[in-house]
């Protein structure tokens, strides 16, 4: 008999769309393959959801705050049911940029330069300090978010009035701009899965460029580039998955510019939507999208 599987999904980030498409495109390949399902908001029914329906596994299918900081990971390991994707400590390392990426610099994995602007110290050396430390243009994001929610491309005459419009996290990160190739790396849990490039006709892979169809971003599943410098990439991700003990997939986003890789961020929460690239990774390297939902449950646990 197949095992009863629970879906979190929706919550109330703004990544809550993208949430509810993955839980639904992965409740629907389970049920094809006679899986029982249900699918729950991470809500105060969550508890009497779990009581009634009893389930072997929960699939964590929930994006951005709250859902893949550490946050919902807590309240799971009370259940005492397994539970997929990384754990406590390793969600909320990876969901905060700043943290995280003192790690890479620690361990020595290239990323870019960066410092964090406060909103609550008005600094009017702003500018001063961008031109001494980083040069325009630089990137502009918060510091928790998932999916390039409210990340922007800025330069001199538009930085305060950006800035000005994400006052509502008090804190954002400042980074330097890294043009070149987009590279996304895959990696299942002991497994360097495989690398994609994206060419999105945007100024950069933001969120329009990868959930809106009309964005047409390109993805490039048979990288243009040596055979050096793509195990180079896929052991620069599987490292940073080990220096943050994160468990099942992760996706980390890399730029490529001038022969180096850049790592900006590591996924511990991948999209499973029709225009993710966990799944289409997965599928040129052989693994259907069942085998990899599968390979997902099958590792979950109660301790992450």
């Amino acid at each position: 008999m197949k095992k009863k599987i629970l879906i979190i999904s929706g919550g109330i980030s703004k990544e809550r769309l993208i949430s509810l498409d993955t839980g639904l495109q992965v409740a629907r390949e389970l049920r094809k393959n006679s899986y029982n399902v249900k699918i729950s908001e991470p809500n105060n029914n969550l508890q009497k959801i779990i009581n009634k329906f009893n389930p072997n596994v929960i699939f964590n299918a929930l994006h951005g705050q709250f859902g893949e900081d550490g946050y919902i990971q807590t309240i799971l390991e009370k259940f005492k049911i397994p539970y997929t994707h990384s754990g406590v400590i390793p969600s909320a390392i990876a969901m905060d940029k700043e943290i995280s990426k003192k790690l890479f610099i620690k361990y020595k994995i290239n990323t870019p330069k960066f410092f964090t602007y406060s909103f609550d110290k008005k600094n009017l050396q702003l500018v001063k300090i961008i031109n001494s430390k980083l040069k325009f243009p630089v990137v502009i994001k918060p510091l928790n978010e998932g999916s390039s929610v409210n990340v922007f491309i800025c330069n001199r005459k538009n930085i305060f009035t950006i800035l000005n419009s994400l006052k509502n996290y008090k804190k954002v990160m400042i980074e330097e701009f890294i043009g070149g190739r987009e590279i996304q790396v895959a990696i299942l849990g002991d497994r360097k899965l495989g690398a994609i490039e994206l060419k999105p006709k945007r100024k950069f892979y933001d969120y329009q460029a990868k959930y809106n169809t009309n964005a047409k971003t390109q993805h490039i599943i048979k990288i243009d580039l040596p055979k050096k410098k793509l195990n180079e990439v896929l052991e620069i991700a599987n490292k940073a998955h080990k220096i943050i003990k994160c468990r099942g997939v992760t996706r980390s986003d890399f730029k490529y510019l001038n022969g180096k890789f850049y790592l900006l961020e590591i996924n511990t929460q991948p999209g499973m939507t029709k225009l993710s690239l966990v799944p289409e990774i997965a599928a040129h390297h052989g693994m259907s999208f069942i085998e990899l939902i599968e390979w997902i449950l099958k590792d979950a646990s109660t301790k992450r």
